[in-house]
Formats: C-alpha cells, sequence, structure tokens
C-alpha cells in the first residue's frame, strides 16, 4: 500500500456523482497495470483520500482536483513462492497467471521427469510419472527469473518454476502429503 498524489479531470457528466467514487474510477483506468520501479505493479486504488478545491481551466468544461490516495501494489520478488493458474499450455512450456502477471513454467521446469507436449489435449504430460498440465490447473511456484523493465505488465517476464519439493500443481503437492505421512 502507498500513498500517491496526482490531478484528476473530472468532465462534467460525472459531476452529479461523489468526487471520491469519480476519482478511483478515473485514477484506476490512468494506472492500474502501470509499473513503478519502487513500488511494483499497481493493483487498484483503494481510496481517495484528500483533495484540493476543483478549478476549472479556460476552454475547458472540466474541473480539476489535487488528490491524494491510497494504491495498492504487487511487487514480485526472486525466489517468492507463488499461487496461480494455468492459463495457456504451449509446446514449450505453459503460462501461469499470478495476479496481474502471467509467469512461464519453461517444460524443463515442471517436474524432473521428462515432458512431452500433447497437441491433441492442450497438456503436458510427463512420460514416467503420467502427471499432467492442462489449461484451468492451479500450481504452486517459484519465481526463479525475473526482469521488470518498461512502464507496464506487458514488458514484465518472470520466470517459474515447479520442480522443487512442494511445488506443481495442488494435486502433485497434496499426492506427496500423503506418501510422506505413510
Amino acid at each position: 500500500m502507498a500513498t500517491i498524489e496526482d490531478t484528476v479531470r473530472v468532465p462534467p457528466n460525472m459531476f452529479d456523482r461523489p468526487l471520491e467514487e469519480v476519482a478511483a474510477e478515473i485514477l484506476n483506468r490512468k494506472y492500474v497495470g502501470k509499473l513503478d520501479k519502487k513500488l511494483g505493479i499497481l493493483i487498484t486504488v483503494t481510496e481517495v483520500l484528500e483533495h484540493s478545491e476543483g478549478t476549472v481551466v479556460i476552454g475547458d468544461g472540466s474541473a480539476f482536483y489535487h488528490v491524494t490516495f491510497n494504491a495498492l501494489f504487487f511487487t514480485p520478488t526472486l525466489h517468492e513462492v507463488v499461487d496461480g493458474e494455468v492459463i495457456e499450455i504451449i509446446e514449450f512450456g505453459s503460462f501461469v497467471r499470478i495476479g496481474p502477471l502471467d509467469g512461464l513454467v519453461h517444460v524443463s521446469q515442471v517436474t524432473n521427469d521428462y515432458i512431452t507436449y500433447d497437441e491433441r489435449r492442450g497438456a503436458l504430460v510427463a512420460n514416467e510419472t503420467n502427471k499432467s498440465l492442462e489449461q484451468t490447473d492451479f500450481v504452486r511456484a517459484r519465481i526463479v527469473a525475473l526482469s521488470m523493465k518498461g512502464n507496464s505488465t506487458k514488458e514484465c517476464k518472470i520466470g517459474l518454476t515447479m520442480r522443487q519439493p512442494g511445488l506443481g500443481r495442488f494435486e502433485w503437492i497434496e499426492e506427496e502429503k500423503q506418501k510422506s505421512k505413510k
């Protein structure tokens, strides 16, 4: 959570709504998904704390307000363990949605087993254990590569691994826990 200041342009068609609500909506359209090098990726404006009295600029019917607001950020860190949903399976790996970002689990990082791509099923399948990874599966992974460049989530790159104990598809993790109890 961070406190930020900015100027918000409120068009006349929004004058009848509460300023805090309108300002949050406008700020969210402007900032959600933007990357700040120190704070991370802005997820949402949570509340407008203060605002100045509105000013009007000649030739523009809108009102301009200086606002102070709180915003929630997501800052992935190297070696962090994250939970996510597999959103796409491709020949060389799977894309996992972790919050506002997508990370890549390369086929070499899915399991210790040799993995093949089953194009018909749209799945990655382990040869010896028959473990499979498909779209909509929920997984736990560790961030092993991180590049937070540019100004938006589109320019960020995250590499993930699931080849360590306690990582992988949630069903695999549960199976391992059951085996260790025996």
